[in-house]
C-alpha cells in the first residue's frame, strides 16, 4: 500500500519492528521516541518496559539496553567528533495498566530528566532541573532533547522542552550547565501550551530553533541563541509532536493521526495516512470496553494512522514511526 502524492510517495509497511513478544509489550501503553543511527539501526523505547531496544531497517530485533528512565520518551540522536550518543528526555511517569492507565499518584512533584548516554547505555551526562521559579509549583516533566550540533556549525548548546510540566523550553551548555529559558511569550504568537518536541533545522544552511507548540497547534521558530523568529502552521497544523528532515524536506508527526510533509518553505506538500476522525472516539488514542476501561484501539489499519508519536528517518528519506496507544504500532514507510 503507497501513500502521498508525486515526488512524497511511500510504501506502507505495518508492524514494522518485531519487539519481542511479551505480557508488558502487548499490554504497556507506547509512548515513546524512535532514532537511525548513522550505521542504519534504529532505536527505539519500549511500549512498557524501562529499556532502549535495536533493531535493523528490517524490523529484526537486534538487542536491548536499560534506559533506566521512568519513560523512555523522547530520543534524539548526535555526533560528537566521530561518535554517536543518544539523548533521553525523561518525563518521570509512566501509565501502567496496574493504574488503569493513569499516571501513578504521589504527594511529591515529579522530576525528570534529560539524560546522555552511549550507544551501548552508559550515561555520560546528566541535565539538573533548571533553576527557574516555575517549579517551586510545578513538575519537570521534559520532553525532548535537541543540541546545535559542532559537525553543524552550532556551539553544542542543549536544549529541552518541558512539554508535559512547566510549558517551558530550556537552554544548557555543551557541558549542561544551565543557561536560559524562553517561554513562547518572548514574539508575538504567545505561550507555549505542551511544547512537545524540538529541533534543529540546519536546510537553509544557519541552525533554527523549531518548537513543536503542540497543544497550539503550531511551530515557533527561534535563532540559535533564543531570539524569537516567526511562527507557522496555525493554518494547517493540528497537534506538531515531532520533526525530521531529509533534504529540503521537513516531516511533521500530528499526534491527530497523520504526519505532514512541508517544503523548504515551511508550508504543506502533502498529508501522509491522514485520520482525523479516529481522535474523536471515546478513549482515543485507544478504546473504551463495555466497563468503560482502555483497551488497545481495534480501529487500526494499513494506509492510516492512529496516534504518531516518535517518528525517525534513515540516509534513504525512510521514514519510521510509533505510535502512542495500547501495545505500541510501528510503521515504516519506504521512500518511493
Amino acid at each position: 500500500m503507497r501513500v502521498g502524492t508525486g515526488d512524497n510517495m511511500y510504501e506502507w509497511i505495518e508492524d514494522w519492528a518485531k519487539t519481542p513478544d511479551t505480557e508488558c509489550a502487548r499490554t504497556g501503553w507506547s509512548h515513546h521516541g524512535i532514532v537511525v543511527s548513522e550505521s542504519g539501526e534504529v532505536y527505539s523505547g519500549h511500549q512498557d518496559a524501562p529499556i532502549v531496544q535495536v533493531f535493523d531497517t528490517d524490523g529484526k530485533f537486534l538487542r536491548s539496553w536499560p534506559s533506566d528512565c521512568a519513560d523512555t520518551h523522547g530520543l534524539t540522536l548526535v555526533n560528537e567528533g566521530g561518535t554517536e550518543y543518544l539523548w533521553i528526555a525523561d518525563n518521570g511517569a509512566k501509565r501502567h495498566p496496574s493504574t488503569a492507565y493513569e499516571y501513578p499518584e504521589t504527594d511529591a512533584k515529579v522530576i525528570g530528566k534529560a539524560v546522555k548516554k552511549t550507544m551501548d547505555g552508559q550515561t555520560v551526562l546528566e541535565l539538573a532541573t533548571p533553576p527557574h521559579a516555575a517549579y517551586g509549583e510545578s513538575d519537570y516533566k521534559p520532553t525532548w532533547v535537541a543540541v546545535n550540533e559542532v559537525r553543524n556549525g552550532g556551539n553544542g548548546d542543549i536544549w529541552v522542552t518541558d512539554g508535559y510540566g512547566g510549558n517551558l523550553v530550556h537552554r544548557y551548555s555543551s557541558d549542561g550547565e544551565y543557561l536560559s529559558t524562553i517561554s513562547g511569550e518572548e514574539g508575538d504568537a504567545g505561550a507555549f501550551d505542551c511544547p512537545h518536541a524540538i529541533f534543529i533545522d540546519i536546510r537553509k544552511g544557519v541552525p533554527e530553533l523549531y518548537v513543536a507548540d503542540r497543544s497550539n497547534g503550531r511551530v515557533q521558530v527561534y535563532d540559535a541563541d533564543g531570539k524569537w523568529l516567526r511562527v507557522f502552521g496555525e493554518d494547517f497544523l493540528t497537534s506538531p509532536s515531532g520533526f525530521v528532515a531529509y533534504g529540503d524536506t521537513l516531516v511533521i508527526a500530528e499526534l491527530n493521526a497523520r504526519i505532514t510533509i512541508c517544503g523548504a518553505d515551511d508550508r504543506p506538500r502533502t498529508y501522509l495516512g491522514e485520520n482525523g476522525s479516529v481522535t474523536d472516539v471515546a478513549g482515543w488514542p485507544n478504546n473504551h470496553n463495555e466497563r468503560g476501561e482502555s483497551v488497545r484501539s481495534v480501529l487500526l489499519e494499513p494506509g492510516k494512522f492512529n496516534s504518531p508519536h516518535g517518528m525517525a528517518v534513515d540516509a534513504h528519506g525512510n521514514l519510521y514511526v510509533a505510535e502512542w496507544l495500547i501495545g505500541g504500532r510501528s510503521i515504516k514507510l519506504a521512500k518511493v
